[in-house]
């Protein structure tokens, strides 16, 4: 039985890995992206139960090569989001007030209706910006009881589940709702003034997923990510692009976004952070991202509590130091990061 076990493991290992190593962008075989930590497991049990019972000696010599390699390939593009890598975010050094920002970050779910367990969680943050995402009118109605607290609003509710409400306590100026795929895909971009003047530019995010029922390619959550990156890659001041990007933090296009972007990830070094499905324990991913300019340092980083969503929300807090952009970079681009930038967005424009 566990000869069987072990080389059904394995090459389910082996099988997945190789879909997700394909650039087609159906979604059957981008969901791969996602349950690398899984697969890698998969592939290290079926190792174990291999060298306990000897099935995968010859004649599936082969396979356990693959699976080894299949299995080493998956940790590798997860690890960087552990705690045993080098932080790509520095911790804080200075402890000014005037100088942070801090965000929390929901999906909300749009049936859900339990409001108040959110409305406790932002309560008990008090961040200074409250991003929302999912949010119909019902949503709003409960959500503008933070109006009092947070009277600087961007309204974008819709009944689709990609409505968007950002309320924040410090002023937003030249905030605009655009449509940058799709014409019911909302974003939302803003300048925050911080305490100390400094005006921040907030780009908020929720593209459209490939999965059955949304979208049968990836085309159109990438080119917006990847429209985002370009958008704020020459930015003259401080950069946050946040929200649910329906993507996890190790995927090819998450990766190729940062390259572009040029923006830092906080979670390197310190983990997952993972917020999707807040109800199955066992297969969550990162799918709601906060990425930064380099002039940014981390104060503080939570996954908060369950609110009735499907989606745990995200705490962040960020000091502003300009002499961290000469410490803190972005992965190295290379020239064919932004030919693939380049020919995904005008894929996309083409199939207008």
């Amino acid at each position: 039985m566990l000869d069987v076990l072990s080389i059904v493991l394995g090459s389910v290992t082996v099988i997945v890995t190789a879909l997700s190593l394909l650039r087609a962008r159906a979604w059957w075989i981008r969901i791969w992206d996602f349950p690398r930590v899984q697969v890698a497991l998969l592939g290290i049990a079926a190792l174990v139960l291999g060298a306990v019972d000897g099935s995968l000696d010859w004649p599936a010599t082969g396979l356990a090569s693959l699976v080894g390699v299949a299995s080493g390939y998956q940790v590798a593009l997860v690890w960087r989001y552990t705690r045993l890598a080098p932080r790509e975010v520095q911790q804080n050094r200075l402890d000014e007030r005037d100088r942070r920002i801090s965000l929390v970050m929901s999906n909300v779910l749009q049936t859900n209706r339990e409001s108040e367990r959110l409305l406790a969680v932002v309560r008990d943050r008090d961040p200074d910006l409250v991003l929302c995402v999912e949010t119909d009118d019902w949503w709003e109605k409960q959500l503008d009881a933070l109006v009092e607290t947070y009277p600087h609003v961007v309204r974008c509710p819709l009944p689709n589940t990609y409505g968007m409400l950002l309320y924040s306590r410090l002023p937003l100026e030249e905030t605009q709702v655009d449509f940058l795929v799709e014409p019911d895909i909302p974003s939302i971009q803003a300048n925050v003034r911080l305490r100390d003047g400094t005006l921040v530019w907030l780009n908020c995010v929720h593209p459209r997923p490939p999965a059955p029922g949304e979208s049968d390619e990836s085309l159109e959550r990438d080119a917006e990510l990847l429209l985002v990156g370009k958008r704020v890659r020459d930015a003259a001041m401080p950069v946050i692009v946040c929200g649910d990007l329906n993507d996890v933090a190790w995927s090819r296009t998450t990766r190729l976004f940062q390259k572009v972007s040029r923006l830092v990830d906080p979670r390197k070094g310190r983990g997952f952070y993972s917020t999707f499905h807040a109800r199955w324990p066992g297969f969550r991913y990162p799918l709601d991202h906060v990425f930064h300019s380099g002039d940014f340092r981390l104060v503080a980083m939570g996954r908060l509590g369950n609110v009735g969503s499907d989606h745990f929300p995200v705490y962040i807090g960020l000091s502003h130091e300009p002499q961290a952009a000469a410490e803190q970079e972005a992965p190295e681009e290379h020239a064919e990061d932004l030919e693939e930038a380049h020919e995904t967005i005008a894929e996309e424009k083409a199939s207008d």
